[in-house]
């Protein structure tokens, strides 16, 4: 663990290459921690009443009104550059340090920077398309909001930190429940929403893929043997519970 800030996070993805990792990402089902989070932000009592509170940042984002791909894309010879990346060195720094505490480096498996994730998010928030866009609406005060909380508590820059203190703040917004303060409502909806992205861009790379022990298909010689006794017996169980068995296929 580091005292103090040391490295800095230097973008090494082609666009060619941080595309086709976007377009990865956009084609999954869902989301880990995503799907729990509203398309707009949460507009409930508790958060509303916490909305004037604190002091989550409203900014006003320009637009990005760049074409995109289109519905028919040129997939022969697509273009290396179709709208520019939006996060600054300094943001890009802020999400990659951020990243490095949710996903840190454990044995022979990298930490999120290991395998350029803040290149993805960059890319992510950066689509023109709805999708993206929106998730931009979260991450880009939460970038704000972090560097204000961290000058508050230690007159410093979230980057700044040593890894301890910047723990401190994203513990405070990592989790709600009935103790969460109101001033922290916003950023944990916001830091839920960006760690989510950064689980799934993890977890789609090759490194990720092998650290939850993903195999996908398998070539298997001869006869399909089937699902194994302990399988059909799980399953089995959870057909009865839903009261399915006499629809269940006999053997």
């Amino acid at each position: 663990m580091r005292d103090v800030k040391s490295s800095v996070y230097v973008p090494r993805l082609t666009r060619r290459e941080s595309l086709k990792w976007l377009s990865a990402l956009a084609a999954t089902a869902a989301f880990p921690a995503l799907t729990a989070c509203s398309g707009e932000p949460d507009k409930s009592a508790k958060a509303t009443a916490g909305a004037g509170e604190g002091h989550w940042p409203e900014l006003t984002l320009k637009p990005v009104n760049a074409a995109g791909y289109g519905k028919d894309p040129d997939l022969i010879m697509p273009p290396e550059s179709p709208w520019p990346r939006l996060l600054s060195q300094k943001e890009l720094q802020l999400v990659a340090d951020i990243s490095d505490l949710i996903v840190p480096q454990e044995g022979e498996y990298p930490s999120a920077t290991g395998v350029n994730v803040p290149d993805v998010i960059d890319e992510w928030i950066s689509a023109p398309y709805e999708r993206q866009q929106n998730d931009r609406k979260f991450i880009m005060p939460l970038l704000v909001w972090l560097n204000d909380e961290a000058a508050l508590r230690h007159d410093m820059t979230f980057t700044d930190l040593t890894e301890a203190r910047q723990k401190a703040i994203l513990d405070d917004i990592a989790t709600v429940d009935d103790n969460t303060g109101d001033a922290y409502l916003r950023p944990a909806e916001a830091f839920s929403r960006l760690r989510g992205l950064v689980l799934a861009a993890y977890f789609s790379s090759p490194e990720g893929t092998r650290d939850i022990g993903y195999q996908g298909n398998v070539a298997i010689a001869g006869d399909y043997p089937g699902p194994t006794d302990e399988a059909m017996t799980h399953i089995n169980r959870v057909i009865s519970e839903l009261g399915l068995s006499a629809y269940a296929l006999k053997s």
